[in-house]
This record gives C-alpha cells, sequence and structure tokens, in this order.
C-alpha cells in the first residue's frame, strides 16, 4: 500500500506539528498487542526499532502513552484517548491513497493482505493470479490471525484480510469464499473416553483454547455454553501451531478443522469426539469505503478465479 510518511495535524506557534504515521502505526499495534515484542512481530520489526518510535511519538506529543505492568504494557487515559485519533487518521490515509489510486485509474503499488497461516485458504492462488494480472503490483503478505487481520483493516495497516469468523464488521464488505468444518478432538490414549463422552463429560475433559480468538470463543459458546457448560481449560495459546502441538503430545481436547482432525485420527494420534461437528465462514474482506481501490478490485477479482462460488454477505450484529 503506497503511503504517506507524515502529516500535519496541529499547528505549533507558526509550524504545523508532523506526525510520523510509522510510528502511529507502532502505536496502535502496540495498544492493541499491549506487548512490545508481539506489536514488533506483526509490524515486521525488531523490538528495539517498535520501542524507539514509541518514544519518539511520546517525545512529539509531550506525553506518556504507556505505563508498564508486569507483563504487559497498558495505555495511559492520553493513550486512550488518542489512539482512536490514531486508527482514524491511518484510516483517512488509506482512504486518501485508494482515492488516488482512483484518479489514476491504474492497478499499481503495493498490496497489503493479512491472512491466517493454516491451509486451505488458496491464498497461495489469489496471489499468483494478482502478480499474473497486474505485473506492477507488489504484495506484503502477512500472517494474522482473524482478530489481527480485522484490526489491520480498521486501521488501514491491511488493504484486504482473509479470515475466519461470522461477518461482524459493518464498515467491512465480506465475500464468503466456503464454510470451514471444525471437529473436536483429543489424545488418542482417551479414545474409549472421547468416544463414549456426552457434552458434559467432554467439557470436563482438560481443554486446550486459544488466549485472543473471537470466532472461537463464539463457538465454544453456541456448543457449550449455551447447554450451561463451562470448559475446562487448562492450557491456552496464542499460536496455532503451537496449540496444535500441545494437542498432539497429549495435553488436551481441542476444537481443530476437521481435515487436521481426520489426518490425526488416520496417524493414530487423536481421536475425535462422534457427538460434535461444526463450521465457521471462510471469508475475504476489505473496508467498504475502499470497494472502488482498483488494488482492492483486483485482489477479489483474483479471488473469484480460486472461488467460483464466492459470494457477498451481510455484516450480521455480534450478539
Amino acid at each position: 500500500m503506497l503511503g504517506l510518511r507524515t502529516i500535519e495535524i496541529e499547528k505549533t506557534g507558526d509550524k504545523l506539528m508532523a506526525i510520523d504515521l510509522v510510528q502511529l502505526r507502532t502505536f496502535v499495534a502496540v495498544a492493541e498487542e499491549q506487548h512490545l515484542t508481539r506489536a514488533a512481530e506483526r509490524l515486521n520489526i525488531s523490538q528495539s526499532g517498535a520501542s524507539a518510535q514509541v518514544r519518539a511519538l511520546e517525545e512529539r506529543l509531550g506525553t506518556q502513552l504507556f505505563v508498564r505492568t508486569n507483563r504487559s504494557l497498558e495505555l495511559t487515559r492520553a493513550g486512550q484517548l488518542l489512539v482512536q485519533k490514531a486508527k482514524a487518521l491511518l484510516n483517512d490515509e488509506a482512504l486518501f491513497m485508494s482515492f488516488v489510486r482512483e484518479l489514476r485509474g491504474k492497478i499499481e503499488g503495493k498490496l497489503v493482505v493479512g491472512t491466517s497461516s493454516e491451509p486451505g485458504t488458496r491464498i497461495g492462488e489469489m496471489i499468483a493470479t494478482v502478480c499474473a494480472r497486474h505485473p506492477l503490483v507488489n504484495i506484503d503478505l502477512i500472517a494474522r490471525p482473524s482478530l489481527g487481520t480485522r484490526q489491520g483493516l480498521k486501521s488501514g495497516e491491511l488493504d484486504v484480510g482473509v479470515l475466519i469468523g461470522r461477518p461482524i464488521d459493518a464498515d467491512f464488505t465480506y465475500y464468503e469464499l466456503t464454510t470451514v468444518q471444525y471437529k473436536v478432538a483429543g489424545p488418542a490414549a482417551w479414545k474409549e473416553k472421547i468416544v463414549a463422552a456426552d457434552w458434559s463429560e467432554l467439557a470436563s475433559l482438560p481443554w486446550l483454547t486459544p488466549r485472543s480468538s473471537p470466532a472461537y470463543s463464539a463457538l465454544q459458546a453456541q456448543l457449550f455454553g449455551d447447554k450451561g457448560l463451562e470448559l475446562n481449560i487448562v492450557v491456552r495459546y496464542d499460536n496455532a501451531a503451537i496449540g496444535r502441538a500441545a494437542l498432539q503430545a497429549g495435553a488436551g481436547m481441542m476444537l481443530v478443522r476437521e481435515e487436521y482432525a481426520v489426518q490425526g485420527e488416520r496417524e493414530g494420534y487423536l481421536a475425535i469426539s462422534p457427538i460434535i461437528r461444526t463450521e465457521l465462514a471462510l471469508s475475504v474482506a476489505h473496508q467498504s469505503s475502499r470497494k472502488d481501490d482498483p488494488l482492492v478490485q483486483a485482489f477479489i477479482e483474483a479471488a473469484k478465479v480460486s472461488w467460483p462460488e464466492m459470494k457477498l454477505t451481510k455484516a450480521v450484529r455480534d450478539v
């Protein structure tokens, strides 16, 4: 995504204050992750670089944005107020560059795509189609959980995203690609117990769940919460590969994609509950205000090639 480096936002004396948009992006990322290392990984910069950008922004603004706790960084009151303004500025910058591309009528520049690292998205096919059709487009492909993808779309950090879950953002345009099937699986050593277990008995077994995943949490609530059951969660993880490694090692139960559960059962390290099968939508999303952006449209057209049954879906209120 071609972008501006600075924006002038306030007159101080006879000069306008120039705010570095890179520093704003770092500020927003740290605020959302509440952790310098995770924010730096998300932005593909060093931890020291992220720290320096936050300090530089604090010095520029003359106010403290974060306070450090034992394990995280928390926004000060000023930081809480400013982060919303920062997100709005970054979004305005993305919309400005989108309008510039519309005026030029050319499909060129940087396209930033956020996507899950899970298999089955056909992201490689979609990217290949964009590259073949539009050689002047450069693509940054960023692995993000669905929550991080939604945050990046809102802040303008991402142009388009491939994500899993209900279409709950009213400001987004969603295209459903397919539905992803999920099963409940656990260690093969527990097979007899898992196969015979009812809902209550399944909930009482040790569980592995992601630390932050609205889509996963919604599924858990739908499956177990609606029945008045609470999972016995023993491990929370923030990386799907780590979660699957713990599952494969026999640490507990997990809600996993059906193809992974079936593979694990076939290879002898997983057992599958026969009573649970559910699904979530896999979608491409972008800000609705950018529907005419040539870069966004280039990706949507490529997605149609990889997913011929792709369909436009409406956002629904998250309840």
